[in-house]
């Protein structure tokens, strides 16, 4: 199958990291497909297949008679708000279930580690205090803000352990043992939590959408989890929200500037826990195969999988 996608012409255009890790997987699950890196190749005009992260932008507009661009993750902000993209040309991103796996698993460890007051435990182990008798547990109503792929399967794994989840997603959306919440509702649904996890994809919609206009809507202190993107998060306002006590603590694995700068208050912030966008990663190998074969589906006019809705944008 992979001898028919060697047929077309194929670049990516992304961070070196990135660039390394991707060749190295077509290498080894598609090794008749010749992975070209640019943005600068000779005549970009033949080039069929865009693999692409974190491109330049305007490093697209020479590659005039492209047939696919592909997201080399499960997020697609790069490409979408790109004006070099063709009209028509399908984009598609990475659906990955060791993406839903790891996503799912960030959430329970910070959920987790909020609900067991595992702040305080440390704390008191540096300490030397014994505090059989102290309060352990917080008492937590979770809120999924994003009831995508990702989402989804943490809303229900969260319920499967005994917690009490519902979900806010712009469409209705109907999930067992999950009270959902839909466009118009943002205020009902954040009344009902007091820890709020952020998967919400990054549009237009969603840009700076945890910022205080948000925080005000809510009627307790209230856990932050945000493991979605930093363009839909206002770190100042997170900042004085928790300064206020209007949010109880935050667990951030993105920001707004990536790396996170060192002397972005964050760092030292007694009530926030940072990870460097690590919450879940794309595995290469394991998204070869819906690569290649979306590319054979262009080639042969038949169906894409994961194709992105350019409306949505997501």
């Amino acid at each position: 199958m992979t001898k028919e996608a060697s047929s077309l012409r194929w670049v990516i255009i992304a961070p070196e990291a990135e660039v390394i890790k991707w060749t190295a997987a077509f290498q080894k699950e598609a090794p008749e497909i010749v992975l070209e890196v640019g943005p600068e190749v000779a005549d970009p005009a033949s080039v069929d297949i865009l693999l692409l992260w974190k491109h330049p932008q305007g490093s697209l507009a020479s590659f005039n008679q492209v047939k696919l661009y592909y997201s080399l993750g499960a997020g697609v902000d790069h490409l979408m708000k790109d004006g070099d993209l063709l009209p028509g040309v399908p984009v598609c991103r990475i659906v990955d279930p060791l993406l839903s796996f790891s996503m799912s698993n960030y959430i329970l460890f910070a959920v987790l580690y909020y609900q067991r007051k595992w702040d305080k435990f440390l704390k008191d182990r540096k300490g030397k205090i014994w505090d059989h008798d102290g309060i352990t547990e917080e008492n937590i109503r979770i809120g999924i803000l994003g009831l995508g792929t990702l989402g989804t399967d943490a809303a229900l794994k969260l319920h499967q352990l005994g917690f009490k989840v519902t979900g806010y997603s712009p469409s209705p959306k109907d999930i067992d043992g999950i009270t959902t919440f839909a466009k118009g509702q943002l205020t009902e649904f954040l009344a009902q939590c007091n820890v709020l996890v952020c998967t919400v994809p990054s549009t237009p919609e969603t840009k700076d959408l945890l910022s205080k206009p948000l925080f005000d809507q809510l009627t307790q202190p209230t856990y932050l989890i945000n493991v979605a993107r930093g363009a839909v998060q206002i770190e100042k306002d997170i900042l004085d929200a928790l300064d206020n006590n209007i949010l109880s603590g935050a667990f951030l694995d993105v920001f707004e500037t990536e790396p996170l700068p060192k002397d972005n208050p964050l760092w030292t912030h007694p009530k926030v826990q940072i990870t460097p966008h690590i919450a879940s990663i794309t595995n290469p190998e394991a998204g070869v195969a819906q690569i290649v074969n979306n590319a054979i589906a262009v080639k042969g006019g038949t169906d894409l999988v994961h194709v992105v809705d350019s409306k949505k944008g997501y």
